[in-house]
């Protein structure tokens, strides 16, 4: 017998959010898939929408050779470029698609002896402040790439650092600077194609759209806007069961810390899942549900185990079963008790037995 902590990915689920995605926006997506498909199964999460994909994205070389190891076609972008001149080589040999964010790629890149061009995604810093070629120095940048024999198109492209705040005017200036500045290029013949919109911009701001979008963290049902219309199904169902259960009186604690102390008679369950299986430490009082139905979380999250409050769940018994995200369970807000965000409760399961279903294929 496994150790049951389970995380169930429902590849039907993914291609579903795909849908979405290209449906809300209009045009092209490039899925990101980039952290293992945030801690889905990047190979398994590509083979489910490859047919229909017009894209992937991922963060590294790494993460693209394994794709194309694993006989994914698509194109594939690297969303933070090479790393370095010797990167170059096997970027175009795996015909991948580079992010060019900062003058020294640009002049690496037109330095170098490539067996054939390159599809460039020039990177405009509209107002993040992170990586990206500031508008002054974009014109030039974009002049330099355009003329040379090394690169085959060019997508200019920029990111949003507050589009999940739809309250902000940050977004909006943002749009603004990148309009603007491709506006003074003067060369528009030579690119027709942009991509501005990440998944809270999919959602919440219609005025980003362009001819790709790049959904993120929506592919996996988390919505960024937290909207209650949201049509995204959750792709992760986090499930542990209880593998203990004890009574405990009205004024005693219970784990580490004791930061839980019974106000009443109290029923505990003991879940066998904790935070080195990726659940958060800092999850107090965190919702959960037993059996399909609703509690929470008391006491402390120790590195295997967790807490459930049993006192108002009827028939709750040893093997029953909690998801601890979920259908029920919105791994958004999980991640508001934990003070973090859903990306990264994705991104730290790990240790748990991670199951793939797919009612497409099984279907046929």
């Amino acid at each position: 017998m496994s150790r049951p902590a389970i995380a169930h990915i429902r590849l039907d689920a993914f291609r579903h959010n795909y849908r979405v995605a290209k449906q809300m926006h209009g045009g092209k997506a490039l899925a990101v898939i980039k952290a293992n498909a945030y801690g889905h199964g990047a190979v398994q999460c590509a083979h489910a929408i490859e047919n229909e994909a017009d894209g992937f994205a991922v963060a590294c070389l790494e993460e693209a050779i394994q794709l194309r190891q694993a006989g994914i076609k698509n194109p594939i972008l690297l969303l933070e470029g090479f790393f370095e001149r010797a990167e170059l080589p096997e970027i175009v040999a795996n015909d991948l698609w580079i992010v060019v964010h900062a003058q020294w790629q640009v002049n690496i890149l037109l330095e170098a002896k490539l067996a054939k061009p390159v599809h460039v995604w020039l990177k405009m810093d509209s107002g993040m402040h992170r990586v990206g070629l500031c508008p002054a120095e974009y014109s030039q940048a974009f002049m330099r790439l355009s003329e040379h024999t090394n690169v085959a198109k060019i997508v200019f492209m920029s990111h949003f650092a507050n589009a999940d705040n739809l309250n902000s005017q940050h977004t909006t200036q943002q749009i603004e600077v990148f309009k603007n500045t491709i506006a003074s290029l003067n060369s528009q013949a030579y690119v027709t194609e942009f991509s501005l919109a990440n998944s809270a911009a999919i959602l919440g701001w219609p005025q980003s759209s362009a001819n790709w979008s790049r959904p993120g963290i929506m592919l996996y049902g988390a919505d960024p806007l937290m909207a209650a219309e949201s049509k995204l199904c959750p792709v992760m169902q986090l499930t542990a069961k209880i593998i203990a259960i004890r009574p405990i009186n009205k004024g005693d604690s219970i784990g580490y810390g004791s930061i839980f102390t019974a106000d009443k008679e109290t029923i505990v369950g003991v879940v066998a899942c904790g935070y080195a299986d990726g659940y958060p430490r800092s999850a107090v009082s965190a919702p959960a549900a037993v059996d399909g139905q609703m509690t929470k979380l008391i006491g402390r999250v120790s590195m295997d185990m967790l807490f459930v409050d049993l006192t108002d769940i009827a028939n709750a018994k040893i093997g029953s079963s909690v998801e601890l995200w979920g259908d029920q369970v919105l791994a958004n807000d999980v991640a508001k008790t934990a003070g973090t965000i859903a990306y990264e409760l994705f991104c730290n399961v790990k240790r748990v037995q991670f199951r793939y279903t797919d009612k497409q294929q099984s279907d046929k």
